[in-house]
């Protein structure tokens, strides 16, 4: 992973954290994390796939969270400066990842990554499941996941078809 890459990946999964966060303790608290950490970790590698991408997103910035604030209702949020970071296309191609199980399993194999790496994106068991309930609710996560929804499938190409 680019390390330029480092402060979308974090700024994002905090939005995505704060946004739906996690309904209870620590524990749920930090297994919401690493669910979103790794949607926006696949996402990220999607969107900006070479070094030279990562390079410009780190000169030139990935935009901020102000157009996701007014989409989910956050506008008028203090101007904390990790906000500037967060990516929108990230953000809204993790939010379809994490609603539907079938477009992540698709996203991580176009990434060549194992299962394994991204085991809690793509089998979340039980206690990650409650953990993520507000950040894998498909109706929640709709605007979000529906501002670029179509350059995510785009990205991803054809969907396979199935064998007979």
């Amino acid at each position: 992973m680019p390390a330029h890459l480092s402060p979308v990946i974090a700024a994002t999964t905090q939005w995505l954290t704060r946004s739906f966060p996690a309904p209870g303790g620590a524990l749920s608290d930090a297994l919401c994390e690493i669910q979103a950490r790794q949607a926006v970790i696949v996402a990220a590698r999607l969107r900006y796939p070479t070094a030279m991408d990562a390079e410009l997103v780190g000169l030139a910035g990935p935009g901020g969270a102000a157009r996701l604030d007014r989409v989910t209702g956050a506008d008028g949020l203090d101007a904390e400066p990790w906000r500037t970071w967060v990516d929108e296309v990230v953000t809204s191609w993790a939010a379809c990842l994490l609603s539907d199980p079938g477009l992540a399993a698709r996203a991580v194999a176009a990434l060549g990554a194992g299962a394994g790496e991204f085991r809690r994106l793509l089998s979340p068991d039980a206690t990650d499941t409650r953990a993520a309930a507000l950040l894998r609710h498909p109706d929640l996560l709709s605007p979000v996941a529906g501002l670029h929804h179509a350059s995510l499938l785009a990205r991803l190409g054809p969907e396979p078809a199935l064998a007979a």
